[in-house]
């Protein structure tokens, strides 16, 4: 069992590899197999398609996501106004070391015509639970109108990572976090 996961692991990591930096469509899984060095046959074992592929790597990621951006925060202060702030500086450190691309989630998306596609549904998920988190932290800090201001910072956030995609601009996070300390303090000034 330990040796299926590993398995696993490796096609996930691979996969994921390439279909953030080469995008989904253009990968193939000829290289997806000879980046993990697990065979053909064995990874439609694991996966019965590219497209459970896809599924997979964006479910992994999330759940990666949740657990680094949530000790990253809380790490940085215990003031929920602070943390969601702090967003935004683990934001800027991803896309200095591994982000350069932007969103995978928001990539995959783009790149899947079919609304129903389950990595959109994947997608679609990642941003809500995004949402919500940002919310959750609004409330925490007493701000007033959460969801609002949660939906506010996504645009940022969405906005920073497009930046970085199309312009390569990484000063784009640093500008998002700007505009957010200004959105959490109007947010205090209509308690």
């Amino acid at each position: 069992m330990a040796s299926s996961r590993n398995t696993e692991a490796r096609l996930l990591d691979a996969a994921s590899e390439l279909f953030y930096e080469e995008g989904f469509a253009p990968t193939a899984i000829d290289r997806i197999v000879e980046r993990s060095g697990v065979s053909k046959p064995t990874l439609y074992v694991h996966f019965p398609s590219k497209d459970a592929l896809l599924v997979a790597a964006l479910e992994r990621r999330h759940t990666e996501r949740v657990a680094t951006l949530g000790a990253w925060v809380r790490a940085a202060s215990p003031d929920p106004a602070e943390q969601l702030l702090a967003v935004f500086d683990w934001l800027a450190v991803w896309h200095e070391t591994e982000g350069a691309r932007g969103c995978a989630f928001v990539n995959a998306a783009a790149e899947l015509a079919d609304p129903a596609h389950p990595a959109r549904e994947v997608a679609r998920r990642h941003k809500r639970w995004m949402r919500d988190y940002l919310a959750g932290l609004a409330q925490e800090a007493a701000l007033s109108e959460p969801a609002r201001l949660a939906g506010d910072l996504m645009l940022l956030i969405d906005g920073a990572n497009a930046r970085v995609l199309v312009e390569g601009d990484l000063a784009g996070t640093r500008d998002a976090r700007r505009v957010a300390a200004v959105l959490i303090e109007e947010s205090r000034g209509r308690r």
